[in-house]
C-alpha cells in the first residue's frame, strides 16, 4: 500500500474503535482493486456490521481523484456469497481482514469462506450454479433479440458473456477473481472452456454491428450449453430422493392428456393437437429431468401433414411413464368402470 492508503486504513479502524467498538465486527480489504496505483481497494472495501447501528459507519468520498466506498456487508450476504448467490464472490474468496472486533468474528468469517470452496469443490452444486447462470443468459438474449439500440445490444452482450463465464467458472471450481482488469487472462486460467469461448468474447469486443452481436452472444450460449451439459454429474444423487409415487400422481392426472391428443390426431385437428402437444410437452420435460427419465421428445414428431407420426411418439413416451412408474412396484390407479372404482373406493 502507498502511504495514503495506510493513513485511510488507519483512520478507518480508529474510528471503529472509538466510535463503533461492539458495533462493526469486521473491516475487510479486498486485493487487486488498485489501478494505475491508485490504491482503491486496499485500505478497506466493507465492513461487516455487527449491530444495526455499525452500518451508520457507511460512507463514500473522493480523495485525490480516487473514489472509495465504506459500505456494509452483512453476515446474511456473505453467506450468500459463499453459496454463489452473491455477484461479487471475489469479496469473500480473496478478502484480506485489517481490522476484527474478536477471534470469534473471524472464525466466523473463515468458516463462511471455506464453506465457498467447499460448495465450488461439489459437483452437484456448481453443475446446478451453472444451469441457473445459463438461464440469465438466455434470458438476456430474448431480450436483446428484440432490441434495436446499440448501446443496449453492446451492454446485454457483455452481461450475457458474465453470466456465462459465471458458468464456466463454477464448473472449473472457481470463480472470475479478477477486479476491474480484463477478463482474457482470467479465462485462459481455467483448465476447461467451450469451445471458442475466448474468441467469441474477442469477437464481441471488435463487433460494429447489432446483427454480429446477436449472433455472436447466440454462438456463445450454444457452445456453453453444450460445454455444461458434459458436466451432468453421473450419479443419481437427487434421483434417490425423489417419490415415484408422485410421478404416478402426475400420470393419473395427466392420462386425459394424452386422450385428447389420440382424439385429435385421430381427427385430424392440427390446431387442438399443437395446443395440447406444446403443454404435454412442457410437463414431460419438467417430470423427465426430476425423474432421470431421459430426454423426452414430443413436439419432435409434430408434423400437420400426419399427426400419426405425434400419436405414435405419444404412444412410446406413455408407456415409458408407466414402466418408470410400475418397475418400481407402485400400482397406478386406474379402474375400468365406475363400479370398480366404486367397489375400491367404498
Amino acid at each position: 500500500m502507498n502511504k495514503s492508503s495506510i493513513l485511510l486504513q488507519e483512520w478507518a479502524i480508529n474510528k471503529i474503535k472509538t466510535e463503533y467498538p461492539e458495533d462493526v465486527a469486521l473491516l475487510v480489504a479486498v486485493e487487486g482493486a488498485s489501478v494505475n496505483n491508485d490504491g482503491h481497494g486496499e485500505p478497506f472495501d466493507y465492513f461487516v456490521p455487527a449491530t444495526e447501528r455499525g452500518s451508520e459507519l457507511s460512507q463514500t468520498f473522493i480523495i485525490g481523484g480516487v473514489g472509495n466506498d465504506l459500505y456494509p456487508r452483512s453476515w446474511e450476504r456473505t453467506e450468500r456469497t459463499a453459496d454463489l448467490d452473491d455477484r461479487a464472490t471475489i469479496c469473500l474468496g480473496k478478502a484480506k481482514i485489517v481490522y476484527s472486533r474478536s477471534p470469534e468474528d473471524v472464525e466466523r468469517f473463515e468458516s463462511i469462506r471455506e464453506r465457498l470452496f467447499q460448495n465450488l469443490a461439489d459437483p452437484h452444486f456448481v453443475y446446478r450454479k451453472a444451469l441457473e447462470n445459463l438461464e440469465v443468459a438466455m434470458s438476456l438474449y430474448k431480450t436483446m433479440v428484440f432490441e434495436e439500440k446499440m448501446y443496449n445490444i453492446r451492454g446485454l452482450a457483455g452481461f450475457i458473456h458474465y453470466y456465462l463465464s459465471i458458468s464456466v467458472a463454477c464448473l472449473n471450481g472457481t470463480y472470475d477473481d479478477n477486479w476491474h482488469v480484463a477478463i482474457i487472462p482470467t479465462m485462459k486460467k481455467w483448465q476447461d472452456l467451450p469451445e471458442r469461448f475466448i474468441e467469441l468474447y474477442e469477437a464481441i469486443l471488435e463487433a460494429t454491428t447489432a446483427e454480429e452481436l446477436k449472433e455472436i452472444s447466440y454462438d456463445m450460449i450454444a457452445s456453453s450449453r453444450h460445454f455444461i451439459a458434459k458436466y451432468k454429474p453421473t450419479d443419481t444423487e437427487s434421483v434417490g430422493e425423489v417419490d415415484f409415487h408422485d410421478l404416478a400422481d402426475w400420470y393419473q392426472e395427466l392420462r386425459t392428456t394424452w386422450n385428447r391428443l389420440y382424439f385429435y390426431c385421430k381427427t385430424g385437428d392440427k390446431d387442438a393437437v399443437f395446443g395440447d402437444a406444446c403443454n404435454l410437452q412442457s410437463e414431460l420435460s419438467i417430470v423427465a429431468a426430476e425423474y432421470d427419465l431421459g430426454e423426452m421428445d414430443l413436439l419432435g414428431a409434430y408434423d400437420s401433414r400426419n399427426l400419426h407420426v405425434l400419436a405414435k411418439q405419444a404412444e412410446v413416451l406413455e408407456k415409458r411413464i408407466i414402466e418408470a412408474i410400475e418397475s418400481r412396484g407402485i400400482q397406478i390407479r386406474r379402474y375400468e368402470t365406475i363400479e370398480e372404482f366404486l367397489q375400491a373406493n367404498g
